[in-house]
Order: C-alpha cells, then structure tokens, then sequence
C-alpha cells in the first residue's frame, strides 16, 4: 500500500434537459450516459481507457425508481460492466461522501479508477403524468434486472413523532431552523426578511451566469424576500423563492482516479484536481433532540477537521459551494466559517438549489464538477464544497485544489468524531408530551392558495424534555404568529390521537 498516493479528480461532465416535446425527454440513464461520456471528453481519454473503470456509483433518484438497478444499466451503457457497481442511499450529502470514501479507496490501492454519476428528471415526469402523455423509458428486455449494491443504507431521517407532525417534509422543518436563528441574531422579523433576501440575491446572480442552471434569472433581494402572488409563504419565513426547487432534468458525473493511473493514462495534469482535506459526520439525528436550533456542532468540528487536514483556515479559501436548500443552512455554515455577511466571496460557484435547480441527491455532484473546472481555470486556489442530507443532520465536506497537497492523503476517519456528537448532553424528546412549556422555534405551513393552514413549534417541557406540537388552525393566530415572534412564549401541550397540540396562555 502507498501512501504517496493521492486521489484526483480527473473530469467532469453535466447537462440538463429542457424538452419543448415530451417525446424527446430523456431519460435519466440517457443523461448519466451522456454526463458519464463528457467525463472521459474532459478528461482527454479514448473509449478504450474509459473501460479501464473499476468502480462505478450511482446517486440514487429521488423520483420514482425508473430502473431496477441503475449502476447496471448504466455500466452497460459505457461499456464498463465488470466494474465494481453501487447505488446510494438518500441524502444530499452522497455525491461528496462518495468522493471522500472512494479517495480513500484509491489510497489503499483497493480501486484505481471511479465513475460517480447521477441524474433527476423530476421535470419531465410530472409534465407526464399531468398531460397524460407516456415516456418511452422502459426497460430493454434481457437487461440485468437484479438489486443493484447498496454503497449504504437506508436510515429515517425522523422518528415516528416528528414523521406526524409533518416534519418529512424539508419544507416544513428548515424554517424550524430560520426562525431560530432570527431570534439568536435578534433581530427583528422585517430584518431578517430582507436579509435573507439579500444572501439569496447574491446565489441567483451566480445562476444567471451558469449554463447549466435551470432557473437562469437573478432576481433582487426584495424579489426573493416579499410575499406575493407568485412568490407565496412555503413554510415561513420562506417564500416559494427561497425553496430548493426539485422539479427539474439535470445529470452531473465526475471522474476520479489515483495520480499514479492518471499518469499511465497521459492526463495531462492541468485537469487534475486534489482533495486538501474532507470530512463526513453526523449531527443528533433527530431534529426535536438538537442542542440548538441556530447551529449544528457537526458542522462546526468537521469543517474543523477539514480546516485541519489542508493546514489552512477559511480566510484562504477563494471559492465555496455551501449546501443551499434553505438559506438557514447557509447562514449557518457562514457563522461557523466566520463570515460576515458583507464578504465579497460567493457563497456558491452553481448559484444554488432554488436557482441552479435542486437536482435531488445529486446537486453536490455539480457542485464538484463546476468547483473542478473553477479550480482548473484558476491554479493553485482552494475551494471549500459542502453537502448536506436530511435536515443538517448528514455533513459531507471537501476542500479542493490544482496544487499537490505537501503530505500525505489523510486517511483519518471520522469515527471519533461522530462518537463526540452522539455522546453530547442534548435534549431528549417525549413523544407524549402533557404540561407546561415554552416555545423554541416555529413556522407557520402556508397552502398553494397562500392562506396559512396550521403551525408548528418546537418546545420544552417545564421537565426539560422537548416536544413537538401543532398550533390548531385558527387563521388569524397563524397569522399573528407571522407578525410577532411566538419564541419564548409560554403554553400547555397536550398529547392527541395523532400529533400533539399546544395552546398560548
């Protein structure tokens, strides 16, 4: 095993699919095909040595399961079938876990060459199934039809009380996070509306300039921030702008390898790109057991870890893609980096999920592509790309660059780390909750029609346990709550049949 080995990025590949006829829609397998194909195009390789890849993952769908088993279909398509297949788990921390797992792979020489790949086309299939109009994706008869390898497994992103109160949905718990936030920036919440408007302003101008975004429009601050019609309440504070936007056709893929096979293969080394330093760990799972609602010390020690392993701090880093579903996220990562938020740097190198397009478990594959060619275009800079899965609970972290890393790969993992985040003292939830409590956080739930249809709050009991409760839906107590801050607010929780109540004093 040598440990001079470092692990590069090679190539990348993306598109997108804007069909003006659904009979030309392609198919997800079509658009890794293709994605797949730009990777060895980029990376300067014939078709012959493309099918020297020994190992092949890809980011699961987050659709409906169009194929069987996607990494089959796919190795079939590039003519790499005796590689090694898998397919991940939900999360859209899994395009960078998958890199920082197969680099350290390729250290122990356990694989050599490794195509990740992945695609949504959440666009063409809800055309489809509102027009009626049927997609020719079937599967080819004879094709491999059995499971594909699980790269991980399954786990709930929420438990059973939380799963009740609505919490599955990301749209229902990021504004959990927001509110939070607001009250521990204190702030007021026209304040804070407008600047959260202002961070996601500066995204979208980003994805104006992106060819492969699938909103390509920059919109102002107040654009983003201020209700209206088209721009209604999600889960507030959020509008239908501030959201990660699903409904889209896009596909990215990347290349990676070890130096030492790059070098056989005559990759001229402009193209390769370097892992400094990388980072997976996970938060207290569950969202009704954090410590806080303002922070996420997971991120704060991995990113600490990944500061570490490059020698380096965030004030050298020149460009960033910071996972952006929900602008909580956003500000968050920013308060651990030490950000202000007047930093000329751009917090996003796509312009970001509601603006680029949230291309399901796979948008941090783009994140990577676009960061490889961003590094290639300007040598020796570092930049920080950060992925996230479930609701700041899964935290995949890498900083890149052109420059060769003065060591060794660190092949650390981050075992203890997560061994510290599970055995932090933090709040435990009662799934039955009876009694007094106070408020934590909130967000009101908004319907299509704009109208607010119920609350939510998070809160502790008088006994320090937290519970998680539903506002009964009074229309103008909703609105209230949207108005003046419920934070801090005390009340009587009383366990229902299916969820939880809480009544203000």
């Amino acid at each position: 095993m040598g440990h001079s080995i470092q692990p590069v990025l090679v190539g990348v590949g993306q598109t997108l699919d804007r069909p003006t006829d659904l009979s030309e829609a392609r198919s997800p397998l079509e658009m890794m095909r293709a994605t797949s194909l730009a990777c060895s195009d980029d990376a300067g390789i014939s078709s012959h040595q493309l099918e020297e890849i020994d190992t092949l993952a890809v980011v699961n769908t987050v659709g409906p399961r169009l194929m069987t088993n996607p990494p089959a279909r796919l190795a079939h398509a590039i003519g790499v079938d005796r590689a090694n297949q898998y397919l991940t788990s939900t999360g859209g921390n899994t395009p960078q876990m998958l890199v920082n797992h197969f680099a350290k792979e390729i250290v122990y020489e356990r694989t050599s060459m490794v195509l990740l790949s992945g695609a949504e086309a959440l666009d063409s299939l809800s055309r489809s199934s509102k027009t009626d109009y049927p997609l020719n994706w079937v599967e080819e008869e004879g094709a491999e039809t059995k499971p594909a390898s699980r790269f991980s497994e399954e786990r709930p992103g929420t438990n059973d009380t939380e799963a009740a109160h609505n919490m599955v949905a990301p749209i229902v718990t990021y504004p959990l996070f927001e509110n939070a936030l607001r009250r521990h920036y204190d702030i007021s919440l026209e304040e804070h509306q407008r600047e959260i408007g202002k961070l996601f302003a500066r995204f979208s101008e980003i994805a104006k300039d992106n060819p492969y975004s699938w909103f390509p429009t920059a919109r102002s601050a107040e654009e983003i921030a201020l209700p209206t019609i088209e721009n209604r309440y999600v889960g507030f504070p959020y509008t239908k702008f501030m959201n990660a936007v699903m409904q889209i056709n896009q596909s990215a893929s990347v290349l990676m390898m070890s130096d030492v096979k790059a070098r056989s293969l005559g990759i001229d080394e402009s193209k390769w790109v370097y892992l400094h330093g990388h980072c997976d760990i996970d938060d207290v799972w569950n969202v009704s057991e954090r410590i806080n609602f303002h922070s996420s010390r997971a991120l704060e020690i991995g990113l600490a870890k990944v500061f570490d392993m490059a020698k380096t701090t965030a004030d050298e880093i020149d460009f960033f893609d910071i996972y952006s579903c929900f602008p909580a996220i956003v500000e968050i990562t920013r308060d651990i980096l030490g950000m202000n938020p007047s930093d000329p740097r751009p917090l996003t190198v796509t312009g970001g999920l509601p603006y680029f397009g949230g291309a399901g478990n796979n948008y941090s594959m783009h994140a990577i592509a676009t960061m490889v060619e961003r590094l290639r275009q300007n040598p020796g800079n570092l930049g920080l790309v950060t992925a996230n899965g479930w609701y700041l609970t899964k935290h995949a972290l890498a900083l890149y660059s052109t420059r060769r890393p003065n060591s060794p790969f660190d092949l650390s993992g981050a075992v203890a780390l997560n061994t510290e985040i599970a055995s932090l003292a933090h709040p435990i939830m009662d799934a039955k909750p009876e009694g007094k409590g106070v408020v934590d956080t909130f967000t009101v739930i908004f319907g299509r029609d704009g109208q607010p249809e119920y609350g939510l709050v998070i809160g502790t009991l008088y006994n320090s346990r937290r519970f998680v409760a539903h506002i009964k839906a009074d229309r103008e107590l909703l609105e209230k709550m949207t108005r003046e801050d419920p934070i801090g607010l005390r009340g009587r929780v009383v366990n229902g049949e299916t969820t939880n109540v809480f009544d203000f004093d």
